[in-house]
């Protein structure tokens, strides 16, 4: 296998929840805002069509937060939101980095909205380590329909034999293995070689 390019996810794999429960876990003590609220009254109705490019986040969110929260701003969720979910695993990063040095080129293949794929890319800075990012909502599909798979060989002209994907859960592996993508759960109790192994010759996972 001439391995040209890996694909790497980017929340559970490159970015580490900060929380076992997630980026919201302080959410109402911090901002006064019950997560359960949050996801009942924005992200249940209005998450699909954002992360699939079809609305903008803050157009969405404002008018939520003037419901259910007025003395909270759209921005200020939003900000406490890109801060607190943006942990880097940087032992994962400085081996992706010696794998890149060694010519193969890096790309995230990812679900994400528009604002948090800038913020990660220009802010948080992986636009250092990586060649490109190839988020949900600027492809208009999600993982793991075959759908996102195809419009990344689409973009790049990589077939599936010139790459290689990693990802933390199970589905979306299995849906680009059906793709014809080499790939592996990535559970962050192995190393990066040891799962870039497992992807060409899958075991068990």
């Amino acid at each position: 296998m001439a391995l040209k390019a890996l694909m790497v996810d980017v929340d559970g794999v490159v970015v580490i929840a900060p929380h076992p429960s997630g980026w919201s876990a302080g959410l109402e003590a911090d901002l006064g805002l019950a997560p359960s609220l949050l996801q009942s009254a924005f992200f249940a109705p209005n998450w699909d069509d954002i992360v699939h490019g079809r609305a903008a986040l803050r157009d969405r969110l404002t008018p939520v937060m003037a419901e259910i929260a007025p003395q909270l701003t759209a921005e200020a969720v939003i900000d406490y939101w890109l801060a607190a979910d943006s942990r880097l695993d940087h032992a994962l990063l400085a081996d992706l980095d010696a794998v890149r040095a060694r010519g193969v080129a890096l790309h995230l293949a990812t679900v994400q909205e528009h604002e948090r794929a800038r913020y990660l890319w220009e802010t948080v800075g992986l636009s250092r380590h990586f060649d490109a990012m190839h988020y949900s909502a600027d492809l208009g599909a999600v993982k793991p329909h075959d759908a996102f798979f195809a419009a990344i060989e689409a973009r790049t002209g990589l077939a599936p034999e010139d790459l290689l994907f990693i990802d933390d859960k199970v589905e979306n592996v299995e849906a680009a293995r059906r793709r014809g993508w080499p790939s592996a759960v990535w559970t962050g109790r192995d190393t990066l070689a040891a799962v870039m192994a497992r992807a060409v010759t899958p075991a068990a996972e």
